[in-house]
């Protein structure tokens, strides 16, 4: 009989969790699952909530988690213990979203891994865990390549009146915002990353014009420069990138990694896919 198990790949604001059983595979979709924004009581009653219909509960062998803010000890063991609670029978597997991307690009082979999302990360996987990790700084220190930096720099170019006439326009139509409901957004309510993430789709819809060019470029090149480059294997393996903006800027990627002499590996929106396939053997 084969196995019941859960993938659950988690950011700040949702999660996407794929239930195997019977050999059949089920997409569920729920708010993310995060200790630093729902308290312990919240994370059970959402779980219990959204599995019960789905599974028994007690034939859950196996739980892999992957999420955002696990390279915190205090998080990891408030995480297991709400999965504890839900799946009493289930081995628990909790991972950083790094981990995630290298356990789904590179299986059980070395490689530098990439999130290019909201937020951006970098490190190297040696086959089993990640043995260098770039420091992560979060979008007002640091991000660089990301969502967050990328629709900074739109707000930017916009505020500072620097786009030129038809671009200006088109924001305007667009998002109807002067620069005090932009800063409100920005610097008095919640989860401002997620907000001035969300401008990089002004870049996706103006793709050609010079300028919009230019913000891509050159934020991702500040990726490549700030983390790539200060990693020696960045030379010797395959380098992998998941997430929504290393898939929408593909082909920067591609003239960035040429540009730098590195070997560009997989380029995949959600590491999902890969995640299966891997413990799907393990």
């Amino acid at each position: 009989m084969k196995k019941t198990y859960l993938i659950a790949d988690s950011g700040a604001t949702k999660c996407q969790w794929t239930l195997v059983q019977n050999g059949k595979r089920q997409t569920i979709k729920t708010t993310g699952i995060s200790p630093y924004f729902l308290s312990l009581t919240d994370i059970v009653q959402l779980l219990e909530k959204t599995f019960q219909k789905k599974t028994d509960l007690s034939k859950v062998a196996a739980v892999y988690f992957y999420g955002t803010g696990l390279s915190n000890t205090d998080n990891v063991a408030i995480l297991k213990k709400v999965l504890k609670a839900v799946f009493k029978n289930a081995t628990l597997d909790i991972q950083t979203d790094l981990m995630a991307i290298a356990r789904a690009a590179c299986q059980d082979k070395k490689g530098v891994v990439c999130i290019l999302g909201t937020g951006s990360n970098a490190g190297f996987y040696n086959g089993k865990k990640i043995t260098k990790n770039s420091p992560g700084l979060g979008y007002v220190l640091g991000d660089e390549g990301s969502g967050a930096y990328l629709g900074k720099k739109v707000l930017q170019y916009f505020l500072y009146n620097t786009l030129d006439e038809e671009l200006m326009n088109m924001f305007e139509k667009k998002y109807h915002l002067d620069r005090a409901a932009i800063l409100n957004k920005v610097y008095k309510e919640p989860t401002p990353n997620s907000y001035i993430a969300s401008f990089t789709d002004f870049l996706v819809e103006n793709r050609g014009h010079y300028m919009i060019e230019n913000i891509i470029e050159d934020g991702l090149n500040d990726f490549f420069f700030t983390h790539l480059n200060k990693l020696n294997e960045s030379w010797l393996y395959p380098i992998h990138f998941v997430g929504s903006v290393a898939y929408g800027f593909k082909d920067v990627l591609k003239q960035l990694a040429d540009g730098y002499e590195i070997e560009l590996g997989k380029i995949v929106k959600s590491p999902m896919d890969g995640l299966i396939k891997y413990h799907s053997k393990n």
